[in-house]
């Protein structure tokens, strides 16, 4: 009876350290586990993930910053070196980081990112963006060698921190924004999407109204307009001048027409005294003979522009 109890208990005793042996293997396995994942992303967080709120961190020391996007094949052959560069950082003396466009558009329109993916060098808030080749060797080398000196930098304008840069990321941020407010209309509220653009254009053009009637506020505030009465009296003043002007010249001329006629009139009278004085005499030598028709016509054409210049003189 004792042999057989102490043989129950040394088998019972070796399916639990079969258990125990079998528990510590599993228990050790993912330990190792955690610890490999630990260790993946201690390496993983020497690749700093840059973003708005941090963004002001790389215009600071020398650093190698890659745009990319989770669906881009390029960007994600690209992965493993730029894994390996962020663990070579500290050797290199330079920061790594990353930027996901699809989560930071306002940073894609800051350094106008146009091709995916895009890698920028940056030393002290001079930018200078990397062409040559994409493969961890190339890239050590323009960090080592300092190929970046023979670089051109962004120009002023263009740089991240410029004012004009700055807008750019408000536009593209503002793009997104209305991105994800069409894709909430059209799906979750069911409107359709000529319905969605209709809204948009009535939108801008309201804003469009509201922008121009400021704009002529403030230009107004800026530039008052004459009083219209000043401008009513120097018409006035103008236009006495004007007339006071002609009124002389028409004094003048009328002036000059009647020194004029009364001198025709002289010359009339004249003519006509001895016109008179004439037919008088003719008359008196030969009353018994008619006048003839030449001479009829003579005193009556004679008589003519006397009239005339009479009623001239009226």
């Amino acid at each position: 009876m004792c042999s057989c109890s102490s043989s129950n208990m040394a088998g019972l005793t070796r399916a639990d350290m079969l258990k125990y042996h079998r528990s510590s293997c599993w228990i050790c396995a993912v330990f190792l586990m955690l610890a490999a994942r630990v260790v993946a992303q201690t390496d993983a967080s020497n690749v700093l993930t840059v973003a708005d709120a941090n963004w002001t961190l790389i215009l600071d020391g020398e650093w190698m910053i890659k745009f990319y996007a989770p669906w881009c094949p390029a960007c994600q052959h690209l992965h493993t070196d730029w894994e390996s560069l962020g663990r070579q950082s500290e050797s290199l003396g330079i920061s790594v980081g990353r930027v996901d466009v699809t989560q930071q558009p306002g940073l894609s329109g800051r350094f106008l990112v146009t091709t995916l993916p895009t890698i920028f060098h940056a030393k002290d808030g001079n930018f200078r963006k990397y062409v040559s080749s994409r493969t961890i060797e190339d890239i050590q080398a323009y960090v080592e060698q300092k190929k970046w000196a023979m670089v051109e930098p962004v120009p002023g304008w263009k740089s991240p921190s410029s004012l004009l840069m700055s807008g750019m990321a408000n536009l593209f941020r503002l793009s997104v924004w209305i991105r994800q407010i069409h894709t909430y209309l059209t799906n979750t509220l069911g409107i359709p999407s000529w319905g969605s653009y209709v809204i948009f254009a009535i939108i801008t053009l309201f804003m469009g109204l509201m922008l121009g009637l400021m704009l002529v506020l403030i230009a107004d505030c800026i530039w008052p307009s004459r009083p219209k009465h000043r401008e009513n009296k120097t018409v006035v003043i103008v236009k006495e001048e004007v007339s006071e002007e002609e009124v002389e010249d028409i004094l003048t001329e009328e002036k000059h027409a009647s020194d004029l006629d009364n001198e025709s009139e002289r010359v009339s009278g004249d003519e006509s005294t001895e016109e008179e004085g004439a037919i008088s005499d003719g008359a008196a030598a030969g009353s018994d003979q008619p006048p003839s028709e030449g001479a009829a016509e003579s005193s009556v054409r004679k008589r003519k522009p006397q009239a005339q210049n009479t009623t001239e003189g009226t």
